[in-house]
């Protein structure tokens, strides 16, 4: 891909369909180097959207104080974790960034000071899927980071701001996991969910269908088993980021719904 294409991306959009959204439960990054069902489902809803012009990716493991979007023409690949394979550490996916995309958003996001980082790239919870997904790398992705100070509802709010990209051919990416607590993980478990667990995650099932993103905002109000599927907030940010782009008239399908380890749900949303 040449540079001056990433350059006025843009410019070059032109108007298209309506962009289908994504929540994608990411799991272990081992997932970027194995052929199992979750990549299989990656791989398998990708052929159902159109091919993206860019991608905007809210991971789940890039919290900062303040927002910030990446802002580089070729954003490093991040191997941020420990304990794995050297045959992870040696993947690369050399997309490039979008700057003009990244300037767009910064100025389509009214309610918060969008900062430009040039310093970030690509973390495990972007390129682990991603690469499963469009393992040719001629994608351009930009991510948009999580203000750790900031409240769900405004979280949700934000991440409406986003919709008019839609229409310019960009998908937006949540990436992170409904139910994700490794402070309990059963590695003897290594498929199937605790009861709470499963109890959790079919709550925030019936309320994604049942169109209530109140309830889901306000999710620590939703019992003593969502409190230990959503121990601290990242994973579950990215998932309101997604539905906060769903319009009325929009389907929800939901794929790769099983739960590994007991304490982890992959279950993943496919929106439009």
């Amino acid at each position: 891909m040449k540079l001056a294409h990433l350059e006025n991306i843009t410019k070059t959009y032109g108007a298209t369909e309506t962009m289908p959204v994504l929540f994608v439960g990411h799991g272990s990054p081992m997932n970027a180097i194995e052929n199992n069902e979750f990549t299989k489902g990656w791989q398998s809803i990708c052929k159902s959207i159109p091919k993206p012009n860019a991608i905007i990716c809210i991971s789940a493991h890039w919290e900062t104080k303040g927002t910030f979007v990446t802002v580089m023409d070729k954003p490093q690949t991040i191997h941020d974790f420990g304990g794995f394979p050297q045959a992870l550490f040696d993947v690369q996916y050399p997309a490039y960034g979008s700057p003009d995309l990244a300037n767009e958003t910064k100025k389509i996001l009214t309610k918060a000071d969008v900062g430009l980082d040039e310093k970030w790239g690509l973390d495990h919870g972007a390129w682990s899927v991603i690469k499963v997904m469009f393992p040719d790398a001629d994608i351009p992705v930009i991510q948009l980071s999580l203000d750790y100070n900031l409240k769900p509802q405004f979280h949700y709010d934000l991440a409406k701001e986003l919709a008019s990209l839609r229409k310019k051919g960009v998908l937006i990416l949540g990436s992170g996991n409904m139910v994700h607590n490794l402070r309990i993980l059963d590695w003897n478990k290594p498929n199937g969910g605790f009861d709470w667990a499963q109890t959790a995650n079919e709550k925030f099932k019936k309320l994604i269908l049942e169109n209530d993103h109140t309830s889901l905002i306000n999710y620590q109000s939703l019992g003593q088993e969502v409190g230990l599927a959503v121990p601290t907030p990242e994973h579950y940010l990215p998932l309101l980021y997604s539905l906060a782009l769903k319009t009325n008239n929009e389907d929800v399908a939901f794929f790769n719904d099983q739960y590994v380890m007991g304490s982890l749900s992959m279950t993943s949303v496919k929106i439009g």
